[in-house]
């Protein structure tokens, strides 16, 4: 029905990094493995089929930002020095995990639950039939952590500093409150670690600010003490444009909406539009900076869907009586719409909720 020119943002790849003769040989076992890349020493990468590099440190701040996980065969130390500079928080770094190189150990070393440092160790171990070490005080204790439970749901953190609250309380034997009306966090068949966990609360309007817990919602939340919100990704945009809008314009537009309906742009799971527009920069710099998936629809297509806010000139222009509102619908796959077209100077935009 429709052809994504590119895919909704997914988990970034593996880089795996090996510093010595021994190191490499493992190295390139979990690359393998794991599905990774491998990055060694110029005088090893020859040898052993990796990309070849003359320094760590340097290499790190490229590569940093390129993968959503990192494997170093080299000692902590090492790997400490050369990540540091480039931490900017659990909600934003990517998994770091470090394996000695007889593939003994291997230790989650930085973000550990949403990152998925912790998920990766255990990999690593089994590859290398050694130990995963994971310090995270809910793992160490057999308790469910929040942060874990969104990241398992691909749900998006708001405050990484609301995951605190929620996790001490569980680890403190207390319950927490869930606000979880469409159930995207699949509580209602949890397993037995979260019995006696769990005070489910129907609505925002009876939660109790005085205890920590987790609100789900595709709206923005004003905060609360110890509320962790979390947003799901299910809004699905459809885009008009002139020609030649940049890239600011249209990123602007899509905020200012987003904010006049109490939209959170964490929960924007895709955007859409019409083929003649595979060529627009300014609308793909947009979406690759925003990060979002961007697809493409026929005219044919989009003139088959009914809106409640056709245009004959658009139709005379485009072929399709309604671009932003018929690609919102045909995204979500829903028959009605969120937000009607709303025009924001050379932009159009219209919002429906997945279904």
């Amino acid at each position: 029905m429709f052809d994504p020119v590119q895919e909704p943002a997914a988990a970034p790849g593996l880089a795996v990094y090996a510093l010595t003769v021994v190191g490499a040989r493992l190295g390139r076992v979990l690359a393998g493995k794991l599905g990774g890349d491998l990055y060694l020493p110029d005088k090893l990468a020859g040898e052993f089929g990796g990309r070849g590099f003359g320094s760590l440190l340097p290499l790190v701040g490229d590569t940093w930002g390129r993968y959503g996980r990192h494997v170093f065969v080299a000692a902590a130390g090492i790997v400490v020095r050369a990540v540091a500079p480039h931490l900017r928080g659990k909600d934003r770094d990517p998994a770091v995990v470090v394996v000695d190189q007889r593939g003994r150990f291997a230790v989650s070393l930085v973000s550990g639950h949403l990152g998925g440092a912790n998920a990766l160790a255990r990999e690593v171990a089994v590859v290398t039939s050694g130990q995963a070490v994971v310090t995270t005080a809910t793992d160490v204790e057999g308790v469910p952590a929040a942060d874990d439970l969104a990241r398992e749901r691909g749900l998006a953190v708001a405050d990484s500093a609301m995951i605190k609250p929620v996790n001490v309380a569980l680890l403190a034997g207390d319950s927490i409150q869930v606000c979880d009306p469409e159930g995207w966090l699949g509580l209602a068949s949890a397993g037995p670690e979260w019995a006696g966990r769990l005070a489910m609360v129907p609505d925002l309007g009876a939660w109790n600010p005085s205890r920590p817990g987790v609100a789900v919602s595709w709206r923005t939340v004003p905060p609360q003490p110890e509320m962790l919100v979390l947003h799901p990704p299910c809004l699905c945009v459809g885009v008009g444009c002139r020609r030649g809008v940049p890239a600011g314009e249209v990123e602007a537009a899509l905020r200012a909406v987003l904010a006049d309906e109490g939209l959170a742009l964490a929960s924007v799971l895709c955007l859409g539009t019409v083929a003649e527009k595979q060529d627009e920069e300014g609308l793909l710099a947009a979406a690759a900076a925003l990060g979002k998936g961007l697809y493409f629809f026929s005219a044919g297509d989009l003139a088959e869907v009914a809106t409640p806010n056709p245009s004959a000139r658009v139709a005379e222009r485009m072929g399709t009586p309604s671009v932003c509102e018929a690609a919102a619908l045909l995204l979500s796959g829903s028959d009605a719409l969120l937000v009607e077209k709303r025009v924001v100077g050379n932009v159009t935009l219209a919002i429906a909720v997945q279904v």
